[in-house]
């Protein structure tokens, strides 16, 4: 089964728009993973608008399942990393004024960024992921950075996927996955994942480990409450 580690990114969101704590993101991780999530996920940026440094700090003493934290490795997102330990990093190109990620990483033309970075983490007992376009060129490259993991960037075959390309939706997924399974890098995707494709991209993405889904799963949460809707994420990754 694919893992589901819920973003709650929107979360926060919500909780400053208005100032004080609710959502309370403490209360929230602890029910999201009592509905079954295998993982919590976090994207501080710099300007901290959703998620703040200091959720990851206070998160870190709760959450019981994995603990995800991407974004850009500029020196302080490595320093709250270091401190914070989580189960996964996950190195996202963002942007200092991105709206939300739009891009992977050139695994060639920041190789060496990338395969200091890494190592510094890896020293640290963090597993590490690198966020990356479906293209197998890239993932090949990924490998020799010293990585773990590669993140699928999956907004391109949410786009294909509504306009009813199914099958072009997911032609170079699939040639991604198997080079990373063919480098021995793990799978991970996210981005406009949501429950009417989720299933789809899950059957046909070979060796899936996880999946990293938010906005989607939050606006659907309006609608079908949110213990209902991690369970339906769960049905589908089966």
């Amino acid at each position: 089964m694919t893992k589901l580690s819920v973003n709650i990114n929107k979360l926060a969101t919500l909780r400053n728009s208005r100032g004080g704590n609710v959502p309370n993101l403490i209360t929230s991780t602890k029910d999201i993973e009592s509905f079954g999530a295998q993982g919590i996920t976090i994207h501080p940026r710099p300007d901290e608008r959703h998620i703040r440094y200091q959720d990851a700090r206070d998160l870190k003493k709760v959450v019981t399942t994995e603990f995800n934290i991407e974004g850009n490795p500029i020196p302080k997102f490595i320093d709250l990393v270091l401190e914070v330990k989580p189960t996964q990093v996950t190195l996202v190109p963002d942007a200092e004024d991105a709206i939300t990620s739009n891009a992977g990483w050139d695994t060639i033309k920041h190789k060496d960024f990338l395969v200091d970075v890494i190592k510094t983490f890896k020293e640290n007992g963090i597993r590490t992921s690198i966020f990356v376009d479906p293209d197998a060129a890239m993932v090949k490259a990924a490998a020799e950075t010293g990585t773990d993991r590669v993140e699928l960037y999956t907004e391109s075959f949410a786009h294909e996927f509504t306009k009813g390309n199914k099958e072009k939706s997911v032609a170079h997924f699939v040639k991604a996955a198997e080079m990373a399974q063919q480098v021995g890098l793990g799978l991970n995707a996210g981005h406009d994942l949501s429950l009417d494709n989720i299933k789809f991209f899950k059957e046909h993405i070979p060796h899936l480990l996880e999946v990293s889904i938010g906005h989607a799963l939050i606006c659907e949460s309006i609608y079908l409450g949110l213990e209902n809707v991690v369970n339906m994420y769960l049905h589908r990754l089966k």
